[in-house]
């Protein structure tokens, strides 16, 4: 139990919430006794990463886990440390017979747009509007939470690629469609939040329209750009 009370106070100090952690130590607790994976990560005796995620399934369909949170704090020891926490993910799911990981980040945050689509190699699957409704942390206050789902098939060429360590550039080609997104949103929000509002309602128009039309997101560019095919 201290070390799920780390991880909850942890997650609350990233998300700029200390004392309210978006999961309680009891929960967390719950869930790793219950055989989900909660994992914290630690610099000598000091944690300073986490990542959390249950078992899901659908109707006929193979069990995957939902990764819910994952947190690093901002400092020079947990460097790399996202990657090799997803990484240790991976392998905890392959050793149980899970294939896929699936996840929701907020499609304007263009660092987790790179990490999980080039640096993973996991695939965006669906484009959801305002998926939690308003929230209140310290990262999303003023904005609509729309999410990009993202499925990761652990035993794709990509993901081995990625694992690797060869991050996947996509190459736009002629008939590619880029949607762009701002360097850093977040301080978009606390410097003009209309504008934010704008970047929001484009890239939902943008990404969320070209998905739904049958586009599908094939990488992130160093320009901080989706790229879309329909191919």
């Amino acid at each position: 139990m201290p070390e799920m009370h780390d991880l909850a106070e942890l997650f609350a100090t990233i998300w700029g919430r200390p004392g309210e952690p978006p999961l309680d130590a009891s929960t967390l607790q719950a869930l790793s006794h219950s055989g989900n994976y909660v994992v914290g990560a630690y610099s000598g005796t000091r944690m300073v990463g986490g990542l959390i995620g249950w078992l899901g399934g659908r109707p006929r369909g193979d069990l995957y886990l939902h990764s819910h949170i994952l947190g690093v704090l901002p400092d020079t020891e947990a460097r790399g440390l996202g990657f090799d926490l997803k990484q240790h993910q991976r392998a905890w799911c392959i050793d149980r017979g899970v294939n896929s990981i699936e996840w929701t980040f907020d499609p304007l945050v263009r660092r987790n747009a790179y990490f999980n689509l080039v640096k993973l190699g996991a695939d965006a699957v669906e484009y959801l509007v305002d998926f939690y409704g308003p929230m209140d942390d310290g990262i999303n206050t003023g904005d609509e939470s729309d999410r990009l789902l993202v499925r990761w098939n652990l035993h794709s060429e990509r993901a081995a690629a990625a694992a690797a360590g060869g991050p996947l550039v996509a190459q736009p080609d002629a008939g590619a469609l880029l949607v762009q997104v701002p360097e850093d949103i977040v301080a978009v929000r606390h410097a003009d939040p209309a504008l934010a509002r704008r970047w929001r309602h484009r890239v939902r128009e943008g990404l969320g329209g070209a998905m739904s039309r049958g586009y599908r997101v094939i990488g992130f560019t160093t320009a901080f750009e989706y790229v879309l095919s329909r191919d």
